[in-house]
């Protein structure tokens, strides 16, 4: 498994990955977009985007989705989308990242901290007030140093394996072996020892 960022061939899947979830995104932008993949099969696990807010004064970074897909989900997918946007908002040299979810505990996982929507850039409150108004009101703001994002072991281990649900592990498949696996013809070939005497 891998992630990257998406590509413009990417767009009708995240378009439809969207669309399914009953996510709004009104400025999508694939650019914004990171995909995880798993590198075998080129099979699309997850997705996240990072949304910039421009004030006059300052430019301020939201992890705006986060999605897994059902059959990749608790395999560390999100969590690996979680760090590609956060590395990808300290590659932008922004020194905070924030998100609004109704799922702190996620998030406390890799180093973000809730904050008070009045200590929030105005920019920022109107944007926490738009996500309530979107997922509810139990929606708060969460924030992030880059520097400080962590990665709990066992969801680096699990992504190092992840495939979906109803995929059987390697170890389970059952391989079935017939002749024509070793070059045998099962139609001309006897399995009598033929010495030619």
């Amino acid at each position: 498994m891998y992630v990257r960022d998406a590509k413009n061939r990417d767009e009708v899947w995240l378009l439809d990955r969207i669309e399914e979830s009953a996510l709004e995104d009104p400025a999508f932008r694939s650019r914004d977009y990171v995909i995880a993949l798993d590198e075998t099969t080129n099979t699309r696990a997850g997705f996240g985007r990072i949304r910039l807010h421009k004030t006059d004064d300052e430019e301020f970074c939201e992890l705006a989705f986060v999605l897994t897909l059902s059959a990749w989900r608790d395999q560390g997918v999100g969590a690996h989308v979680v760090e590609r946007l956060v590395t990808k908002a300290a590659d932008d040299d922004f020194d905070r990242v924030y998100t609004f979810t109704r799922e702190p505990d996620y998030f406390l996982t890799f180093g973000f901290e809730p904050v008070d929507s009045a200590d929030l850039p105005d920019e920022l409150r109107e944007r926490l007030d738009a996500v309530r108004d979107e997922r509810g009101d139990d929606t708060i703001a969460m924030r992030l140093q880059p520097g400080r994002f962590r990665m709990p072991d066992e969801l680096r281990e699990r992504f190092k394996s992840a495939r979906p649900v109803d995929e059987p592990a390697p170890d389970e498949v059952a391989i079935e072996e017939t002749a024509e696996d070793f070059g045998i013809d099962p139609e001309k070939t006897t399995y009598k020892y033929d010495t030619g005497r």
